[in-house]
Order: C-alpha cells, then structure tokens, then sequence
C-alpha cells in the first residue's frame, strides 16, 4: 500500500491530463488556464509510444470570467448529492 498523496488547499485542485501526444495534452492544459490561475505544468513520458502526463495545480478561487459562469450555473439543485452513477 503506498501513502497517499498529500491534498491541495481549499480551492486549489491538482490535475493530471494524460495524452497520446503531448501536443493534445498541452491543448487540454491551455483551456483550464484560461480559466482559472495555475502553476507551471511538469511534464512527464507516460509510456514507450510518445505519450504524455502533465501535472499542474488550479486555483479555483483565481478564476477567470468564463469559468466564474460556468461555475454558478453548474451548481447543483440537489445540494450536492453524487449522482447514481458515481462513487
């Protein structure tokens, strides 16, 4: 069993994108970070075939004014209960 991993402070979420290419990952982490504020990504090979993982960490409370819409519209009307298909 290895430990786990340390969790990010209230409003900040660390994410790791995970791509056949490191052009298609690199597009994925441009989108978040026009949303919201972020670190400067790592990157890291994710296998023999030139696949990529990019690490980085978003600041939720930093967030640009696409991601301030989508957030309050995105809310969720059953305060916050999982959905049936997740655990």
């Amino acid at each position: 069993m290895k430990p786990a991993e340390p969790v990010p402070s209230a409003g900040r979420a660390e994410v790791r994108i995970v791509a056949a290419s490191p052009e298609t990952a690199r597009q994925v982490a441009e989108v978040l970070r026009r949303c919201f504020a972020s670190t400067e990504q790592r990157s890291y090979p994710a296998g023999r075939d030139g696949a990529t993982r990019l690490h980085f960490t978003v600041d939720t409370t930093q967030t640009a004014e696409p991601a301030r819409s989508w957030l309050a519209s995105s809310q969720p009307a059953d305060g916050g209960r999982a959905h049936a298909d997740e655990v």
